[in-house]
């Protein structure tokens, strides 16, 4: 008679097997008396309805088969799709970063230009000539008219100042 142990959910159990009677004894704890062996009964050979389900679960039929196709025929057109649209979004922001770049170019070489032209106008020389050859003056305390408006962009005039 051999013995085998073997562990199974943290707790050992011992094996015995019977070379004379073909039954396998199980014994939970740490040691296996051979006075205490239990035999089981011998496993029943299965009857010819159990083979023919057994046979007939493991077979394919055709609308089965049928379906598992078309799942991994959606499956590899979803993962194709996926696979342009992250193309094209890879694509449009290679194209956003490109305007992006473009953008902030244009705006430094308007700032560039602007502070040239705030630069180069000299507010003394505008005064002199708004002065002295197209005759204006500062506006007395009488002419300043005061607006609130919503917006403080611009007045919109609806009618005629008074004035």
């Amino acid at each position: 008679m051999a013995k085998r142990v073997s562990i199974q959910d943290g707790r050992k159990r011992q094996i015995a097997r019977s070379g004379e009677t073909g039954y396998t004894t199980y014994r939970d704890g740490n040691t296996l008396r051979v006075g205490d062996l239990r035999e089981e009964a011998p496993l029943r050979v299965p009857g010819a309805d159990v083979a023919r389900n057994r046979e007939r679960a493991l077979r394919m039929n055709m609308g089965y088969v049928l379906f598992l196709t078309l799942a991994a025929a959606l499956t590899v057109m979803v993962c194709i799709d996926y696979l342009k649209l992250q193309a094209v979004s890879t694509q449009l922001r290679k194209q956003v970063t490109g305007l992006e770049t473009t953008l902030a170019d244009a705006q430094l070489e308007n700032e560039t230009k602007y502070n040239q032209v705030i630069s180069n106008v000299d507010l003394e020389e505008v005064r002199e000539r708004a002065i002295n050859e197209l005759g204006m003056a500062y506006p007395t305390e009488g002419q300043i008219i005061t607006y609130e408006s919503a917006d403080r962009d611009y007045v919109r005039q609806y009618q005629e100042i008074p004035g």
